[in-house]
């Protein structure tokens, strides 16, 4: 009876995460980029269930929930932004909303390859969130899945080099929001039905990142993991009340490194990364239970934007620049092979995970698939979009679903 107990426990605990077979934010499940689904290693254009155009211009990642998809999108002209519903099963645009805008001001600085649009949306299966910028203010939306606005937050203005790119992330009824800018850090959770602030909490401001929260079920409590510059931080998300940080010191690095893919949870452990465009790296493993131990650091090698993927007693990821897949030993950080994936472009797309292999596009649009094993690199498939790609992709129900420069793929079982 306690072992039934027990199993039962630890579905429920998967299942509040996500519910079965949808990928309702950023990265999917908790942020890992993990998905239990078999896919394709190969395929070519016929192979595809649809390819449909894309409205709009941007870097939204894909969720899909209920057979349905969303992601966010602009107008050419700045003008408007969009939230767009698919069909997963035809492609079909179902809905297209349109939120009021106004183009970027010219003295708003962004970078070449981020987008007026590259925020992810969030669902917990009753409504989807979305952050939208217009080069001077944020709001956080929330929208039901016929398309109609049901709650509508602004959250300030946002001060960044880069311009903007942070997701929401839905848990137990709460929206959590990463708010870090150069000039000002907090994370804010508001409540999922009616938009209502339920807590504030600041953070020490360096610069601005881009990383999503993610939650931590077990060793007694549940911990919401939030990192940026100034380190890694743990909230009971109820409350917001910090359970304990851990302080990134970057040596020699005045300002520290900035955080864009990651963190992710995996076996008690927070693996988070950093960089910048120099081409400075730092990865920390940390362990999540209070003590704050690091158990390894990396400084080189190591991803800046895309975010790493753990199973099992490996963590694997691809360097941005060079286009390296690399597996180390998750619980000390020893290498156990690297390998150029080649395909002559950088890699902006965080990889996935489908049953055992792993998927990683790099910005030309190639699509690199190898066996993720710690035995050795073994590469199954190479497949050539031949469009442009920074998005993370989406895996539910059998289909990974890409979007590129000007359209949406999809490809897997009927």
């Amino acid at each position: 009876m306690a072992r039934r107990f027990l199993l039962l426990g630890l579905v429920m605990a998967l299942s509040s995460l996500s519910p079965a077979a949808d990928w309702t934010r950023f990265r999917g499940p908790n942020g890992s980029g993990i998905s239990t689904d078999a896919l394709p290693s190969e395929w070519k254009e016929s192979d595809y269930l649809w390819k449909v155009t894309i409205p709009g211009v941007g870097n939204s990642s894909p969720i899909v929930c209920q057979g349905k998809i969303f992601l966010q999108s602009a107008t050419a002209d700045g003008q408007q932004r969009r939230l767009i519903c698919f069909d997963a099963k035809t492609g079909k645009v179902l809905w297209n909303k349109e939120v009021a805008a106004r183009p970027i001001p010219k003295e708003q600085k962004i970078h070449p390859l981020n987008s007026t649009c590259s925020s992810t949306p969030a669902t917990d299966g009753e409504r989807v969130y979305t952050i939208f910028w217009d080069g001077r203010g944020l709001n956080l939306i929330a929208w039901d899945y016929e398309g109609k606005t049901l709650w509508n937050k602004e959250l300030g203005s946002f001060a960044s080099e880069h311009g903007a790119g942070l997701s929401p992330v839905v848990y137990g009824g709460k929206v959590y929001v990463n708010l870090d800018q150069d000039r000002k850090a907090e994370i804010i959770a508001f409540d999922a039905k009616t938009g209502e602030e339920k807590w504030r909490q600041k953070r020490q401001p360096l610069r601005a990142c881009y990383t999503c929260p993610a939650i931590l079920e077990g060793q007694g409590q549940t911990q919401l993991i939030v990192a940026n510059t100034s380190g890694i931080t743990s909230y009971h998300p109820e409350t917001g009340k910090e359970n304990w940080h851990w302080e990134w010191v970057f040596t020699g690095k005045k300002g520290g490194l900035r955080n864009v893919g990651g963190p992710i949870l995996h076996e008690g452990v927070v693996y988070a990364i950093s960089g910048d465009g120099g081409g400075d790296r730092h990865m920390v493993a940390v362990t999540s239970d209070g003590n704050k131990k690091l158990l390894w650091e990396a400084k080189k090698g190591t991803p800046y934007v895309p975010s790493p993927i753990a199973m099992g007693n490996y963590l694997f990821w691809v360097t941005d620049k060079e286009g390296t897949a690399v597996c180390v030993d998750a619980k000390t950080g020893k290498e156990l092979w690297s390998e150029r994936l080649g395909g002559g472009g950088q890699f902006f797309s965080s990889p996935v995970l489908a049953k055992d292999k792993i998927y990683a596009i790099n910005e030309k649009g190639t699509v690199f698939v190898f066996k993720a094993s710690g035995d050795a690199f073994e590469r199954l498939g190479k497949i050539d979009l031949k469009e442009t790609v920074i998005a993370t992709p989406a895996i539910a129900d059998g289909k990974l679903i890409i979007r590129g420069e000007k359209h949406l793929y999809c490809v897997g079982k009927q």
